[in-house]
């Protein structure tokens, strides 16, 4: 039997199309099915959510987090983020390390974010594969996997030269990291080529994780999401990405807006951020919010990220609002926190937009979400509720331990 789910009456904020007053937004079985005025049919049997005076938005996508892997406030023992033992990390997954019960995933709904791209951090030359995940509502992390395979996680700069310099080891500078995804590449090229001869011949062959990932990423199978901050940092990740070929993705991208004639004309997308930090390391010392509404302005894709926990992932929006404040169009804010991230990584025919054939991740908001006074009212994760309202306080987190007819887990 189908399950329908109708959300009718609110400002309807598509993202990809003009918003709809008055609007409805049908659901089937968890997909979005319609999205139109008052006028859309509502199927005999749906639940009915009243979102009169309400907006009515897609789930926001943040980008690149450490949500589950790095757990807020957990310290030393809640921190799998880095596995820094290994320039080439490119075997590692960040899903083999995602804690669902970390309190980040709460304030995740608390900020109307409905899926999390979660990436090994920037320790490594090579941190490893990400994966891209709802923020609530299974059993298991395996219950909230989008997508498995989105993208490899790279960085350049201070962070891996810092830590493998403290090691005195290899890289120590940034002639040494670059060495080191090279050199991983020839790797993968060569294993790719046996591999192919191999299969030919039908002859065995020795599987080598790390090697059959960067092997996918010179397929295209997967996008290389390149930590760098500095412009020199930005293009030598332009430089290596033109040499094998693969499909590049900026992160972070401090100082962008100084090339941002050049990220334009060559297609390549920012996820920029956080905006609330410090200049806490020489290459953020040109760190400024500005900076986004500057790299937008020039023609690139833009997303925005909170690198949770570097900043809370609660105030993603937050993150937007500011970047309104000094200079980027509203429209491209929320963009950039919705349809932007997701085709930047590749999950736009599931998520980042109320269109029809999408997954159902819509949230309520008791008015524009770039306004610092609105709240979250309603959550939909899949057309399931994930946060409801409540006469009197927060809206209500509905509880995995629900499942079991108890009140917590301790009953």
């Amino acid at each position: 039997m189908t399950d329908f789910l109708a959300i009718t009456g609110g400002r309807v904020v598509p993202v990809s199309a003009d918003p709809i007053e008055n609007g409805t937004v049908v659901v089937a079985d968890g997909v979005i099915t319609a999205v139109g005025g008052a006028d859309t049919p509502v199927p005999e049997g749906a639940r009915v959510v009243d979102a009169s005076g309400s907006w009515v938005l897609p789930g926001f996508v943040e980008a690149h987090g450490h949500l589950g892997v790095h757990e807020d406030g957990e310290g030393w023992s809640g921190n799998d983020t880095n596995e820094m033992t290994d320039p080439n990390g490119a075997r590692f997954r960040a899903l083999d390390g995602i804690d669902i019960e970390e309190v980040g995933f709460r304030d995740a709904l608390r900020g109307g974010v409905t899926t999390a791209v979660i990436k090994p951090g920037s320790g490594n030359p090579i941190g490893g594969r990400t994966v891209a995940i709802k923020t609530w509502g299974g059993r298991t992390v395996d219950e909230q996997v989008l997508a498995l395979d989105v993208s490899v996680k790279s960085a350049l700069g201070e962070n891996p030269k810092r830590v493998y310099g403290d090691k005195k080891q290899t890289p120590s500078t940034r002639l040494g990291v670059a060495a080191v995804l090279r050199e991983a590449f020839v790797s993968a090229r060569s294993y790719a080529e046996k591999r192919a001869s191999a299969a030919v011949k039908g002859e065995p062959f020795e599987r080598n994780l790390t090697d059959e990932t960067l092997a996918a990423v010179l397929d295209g199978d997967l996008v290389w999401d390149q930590h760098c901050h500095r412009h020199d940092d930005i293009a030598t990740a332009i430089r290596i990405a033109e040499e094998f070929g693969y499909t590049l993705v900026v992160n972070h991208g401090t100082e962008g807006h100084k090339i941002a004639d050049v990220l334009a004309e060559k297609g390549i997308p920012v996820i920029f951020g956080p905006l609330l930090t410090s200049r806490s390391k020489v290459e953020l010392r040109d760190r400024a919010i500005g900076n986004l509404a500057l790299i937008a302005q020039a023609g690139v894709t833009v997303a925005i990220t909170t690198d949770h926990p570097v900043v809370p992932i609660d105030q993603l929006r937050l993150q937007a609002i500011l970047a309104v404040r000094e200079g980027l169009p509203a429209q491209t804010a929320l963009e950039a926190l919705t349809v932007n991230p997701a085709s930047i990584l590749r999950l736009d025919s599931r998520v980042g937009a109320l269109e029809e054939g999408r997954d159902a991740d819509i949230v309520v908001w008791s008015g524009d979400p770039l306004s610092i006074e609105s709240e979250v009212e309603q959550v939909f994760i899949n057309g399931r509720a994930v946060v409801e309202p409540m006469e009197a306080g927060e809206p209500r987190v509905v509880e995995r331990w629900e499942r079991f007819g108890r009140s917590s887990w301790k009953g």
